[in-house]
């Protein structure tokens, strides 16, 4: 079998959502199988592993609806794409498109890295679900990373091809010494975008009613953003880090009472599986997805309430709960690696190529 994976979404420099998941999936995905990686640009190669590739047009470009003409030169089985915008025009391997969330359709405020016409493309395509249906049902199978997703996928009509979750996973940070001891101090940490839905406006207003919480914002924030927030409650004690590497941001989340997420709308959550691997309890918004990743271990607030967070993290103050939580959340993350969702993404692209020849040979007997 002949594996190629898309990896033209992986960022330069520093991974986002998508870019982590693509190397983490063909990271694992490469010790399995030969697989062909393709990439749009050499510099993406630094946040990959080491494996066999081909330089492709990028997924931005004009030509995408052709690219499969230039992946069939590696004359794959099947293909896997940790998005569902590849083309496929003159395709004639399977093909494996992911959805991660559906999270633009309620906040249709596109990431704002991406060129302005796909902006305003990415605005339209928002607007109705047939465009979505339509790129879906163009696969052999369509993949997502939680059960979350899967049920809104399949409440919304969005696609007549099969629907396999592959969860997504957290880099290692670090082994902490368990069981943690709770650190003195009340420092809470944040690591996210600033985008509306992740209502980070909460998390500062219920800081700024705990005068001895401190709250550290880890992503690059610009100067506006930064000024807003700052206003929104000057009486809360705000920490911008303006953008941390993987060591300080293990070191930050070790070192704190909890990680705090008051997001509306999420496709999975892996600080939340960040924070927990390292014994830190989380106090995450009460959404169905935070609910499928944090389980029992993590503390749940109305994120239209800053007093219900309050509420949450005053919680952690019960004796032995702080501990409890650590010790949870733990267990929880395990659930979540980079190896078992590849060797549940190898057996999806297993039966998905047996299956096309078994069809192949029915037709020629």
């Amino acid at each position: 079998m002949r594996i190629v994976v898309d990896c033209r979404y992986t960022r330069i420099g520093q991974h986002d959502g998508i870019s982590r998941f693509t190397a983490g999936i063909v990271t694992e995905l490469g010790r399995r199988h030969p697989i062909t990686m393709l990439v749009s640009d050499h510099r993406q190669l630094a946040m990959l592993p080491e494996l066999p590739w081909q330089l492709v047009s990028s997924p931005t470009s004009i030509r995408e609806p052709l690219v499969a003409l230039q992946v069939k030169r590696l004359r794959p089985d099947v293909v896997f794409t940790p998005m569902q915008t590849m083309g496929s025009w003159g395709r004639d391997y399977k093909l494996l498109l992911t959805l991660h969330d559906l999270i633009y359709y309620e906040n249709r405020t596109p990431p704002r890295d991406l060129p302005a016409p796909v902006r305003l493309l990415w605005r339209l395509y928002h607007l109705a679900w047939w465009p979505q249906r339509m790129l879906l049902n163009r696969a052999d199978q369509v993949v997502t990373v939680s059960e979350t997703t899967a049920g809104l996928i399949h409440e919304h009509h969005l696609t007549d091809r099969p629907v396999t979750v592959v969860p997504n996973a957290a880099d290692d940070l670090g082994t902490p010494a368990l069981p943690r001891m709770r650190p003195e101090g009340h420092r809470l940490v944040y690591m996210g975008s600033y985008m509306p839905y992740k209502n980070v406006d909460t998390l500062v207003r219920a800081v700024a009613a705990l005068p001895d919480h401190e709250l550290h914002l880890l992503s690059r924030i610009s100067a506006d953003e930064r000024s807003r927030l700052t206003r929104l409650a000057p009486q809360a004690r705000l920490v911008f880090h303006d953008g941390v590497t993987d060591s300080a941001y293990a070191e930050l989340l070790s070192g704190a009472t909890a990680l705090v997420h008051a997001s509306k709308a999420e496709g999975f959550g892996i600080p939340l599986v960040e924070a927990m691997r390292l014994g830190t309890p989380v106090v995450v918004s009460d959404i169905p997805i935070f609910r499928e990743i944090g389980g029992d271990a993590a503390v749940y607030f109305d994120p239209e309430n800053p007093e219900s967070l309050v509420a949450a993290l005053w919680s952690l103050e019960r004796q032995g709960e702080w501990e409890r939580r650590s010790e949870a959340g733990v267990g929880v993350a395990a659930r979540y690696n980079w190896s078992a969702s590849a060797d549940r993404l190898l057996a999806l692209m297993q039966s998905t190529v047996a299956g096309n020849r078994r069809r192949r040979r029915r037709r020629v007997g």
